[in-house]
């Protein structure tokens, strides 16, 4: 069975990981030879050394970009966020772990609920192609979503005066310090399923995968790598599948 499933995984003789830079929380530094470190890396580094091979960080600025790169074949896991739109060429496991998204409002605002933001006249700033940006094409019924590249979305959010920024909580947290009289609003409209994926096709492989991430919340294994890599209490174990 581990020969199959290491056929379908490392068919190069290495695992390739693809890594998103962009979550700080997941992705929390590099080591001394430039490979990135943090929860994300790590997982993949357990998937690799279980199958007995080495691993090999395909790394990508974007979440939209490594998700883009499934039809590619220059990864074969990619350790990214679940969502629908991503799934009709990656087949995914249950999440490993969540992080909350959230909505900041500008001082002055009248927005004090989530419910309030999805509401005719109001602009959200987001960045494009996250997996919350996923969420909320899908599920916006009234507001207009603005969408910009990473960084551009606060600096439109700013300079447009828009009504609301959304985003992870834990990279908020830091915005409000930046916009005297911001503030976040209470609660979450999704959260983001961080999971790990291989492309479509490889199904001896995503059946591991999920098992994997299982057994991995179960030992403890997830919540260990929470806590070595500093950020826990802003990302949390996924519950079970």
């Amino acid at each position: 069975m581990l020969d199959e499933v290491r056929a379908e995984l490392a068919p190069t003789g290495v695992l390739r990981a693809g890594i998103n830079l962009s979550n700080f929380l997941l992705v929390t530094g590099k080591s001394a030879g430039g490979e990135p470190e943090g929860v994300s890396p790590s997982m993949a580094a357990e998937v690799a050394r279980r199958l007995d091979v080495e691993v090999q960080y395909v790394t990508f600025k974007t979440p939209g970009e490594l998700a883009d790169a499934a039809v590619n074949d220059v990864w074969d896991i990619g350790l990214i966020g679940a969502e629908p739109a991503r799934a009709e060429h990656i087949s995914f496991s249950a999440a490993y772990s969540e992080i909350e998204a959230t909505y900041l409002v500008p001082a002055g605002s009248s927005i004090q609920t989530l419910a309030d933001v999805d509401q005719p006249g109001i602009k959200i700033a987001v960045p494009a192609r996250a997996a919350f940006e996923l969420w909320l094409t899908d599920n916006i019924q009234h507001a207009q979503l603005h969408r910009a590249p990473g960084r551009q979305a606060f600096d439109d959010f700013v300079e447009q005066k828009m009504d609301a920024l959304a985003g992870l909580r834990a990279g908020l947290v830091n915005t409000v310090e930046e916009l005297p009289g911001s503030r976040l609003l209470d609660g979450q409209f999704t959260a983001v399923q961080q999971a790990i994926g291989t492309p479509k096709g490889r199904e001896v492989a995503a059946e591991y995968l999920r098992a994997f991430v299982e057994e991995a919340k179960s030992s403890g294994f997830v919540a260990d790598l929470i806590e070595q890599f500093g950020v826990d209490g802003r990302l949390t174990v996924a519950p079970a599948a």
